[in-house]
């Protein structure tokens, strides 16, 4: 599948042709310019791009638009816009439903924390730590049908992009709540290794006595190991914060502890 729709290139208000009224969603008016985030507004087109050209022409990307309304009647990216239509773009329902794939994400070189917390949550989110660069993960959304999660409007304009959504804070508790709230993912905390996103498994004490220093080994006895990477986890210092992290995401999104 793929949510992302380009005719030939061109921005709004460099052309003469038919004219448009368009309205916005205010949830959408973070992406467009002031006086388009309230009421209709004049938009002269081309007479040959889509509207999905169009909206992302203005500032949105149709990662982030719902419903496209045209004098009520909805239609889809491809429609080409004519003289005198009003347009109406929606916000993203939620939950959305991504349909024909299981629901796992991919996210940019900017949102290590939130993909280590997805993670923690047993949620799929593939992550590299190195820039390899918006085309390198384009291909890498489509060729494993994940949802791109990024901040970067560029990014998720690409169309080789199989789906993507944006994140629309810097915190990295509200980046969590909002993919939680905006995609509902089922949460199954305490199965992925936070490192390399591979599954975990309960692991004998003394079969992974190797990777435990001596303090370790003396004060904790229960430990899971990643089968991809072979990390080795157990209950230390830190885990009250995490703890609270996934209490409260099951508290607000339900799931099952594990």
């Amino acid at each position: 599948m793929t949510w992302l729709a380009r005719p030939a290139r061109w921005h709004a208000d460099d052309v003469n042709g038919p004219e448009i009224h368009i309205s916005f969603a205010p949830a959408l008016g973070l992406f467009v310019a002031a006086p388009r985030r309230s009421g209709r507004s004049a938009v002269v087109t081309d007479g040959a791009s889509t509207l999905g050209h169009v909206v992302e022409s203005l500032g949105v990307p149709l990662t982030e638009a719902g419903r496209l309304l045209v004098d009520g009647r909805p239609v889809t990216p491809a429609h080409i816009p004519a003289a005198g239509e009003h347009v109406e773009v929606l916000g993203i329902e939620r939950p959305q439903l991504v349909p024909g794939a299981p629901l796992r994400f991919l996210l940019d070189v900017h949102l290590g924390t939130l993909a280590r917390r997805l993670r923690l949550l047993g949620v799929d989110a593939a992550y590299e730590s190195e820039d390899i660069g918006d085309p390198a993960l384009a291909t890498w959304s489509a060729k494993e049908r994940r949802v791109m999660l990024s901040r970067d409007r560029g990014l998720l304009r690409r169309r080789e992009l199989w789906a993507g959504a944006y994140v629309y804070s810097d915190r990295p508790d509200d980046q969590l709540r909002d993919v939680l709230e905006r995609f509902a993912p089922p949460l199954a905390p305490w199965t992925r290794c936070t490192a390399c996103n591979g599954p975990l498994a309960d692991a004998d004490k003394d079969a992974v006595r190797g990777h435990l220093e001596q303090g370790t080994q003396r004060t904790y006895d229960v430990f899971a190991q990643c089968t991809e990477c072979g990390r080795v986890y157990w209950r230390g210092a830190h885990h009250a914060r995490l703890e609270a992290i996934v209490e409260d995401a099951l508290r607000e999104f339900g799931g099952a502890a594990a």
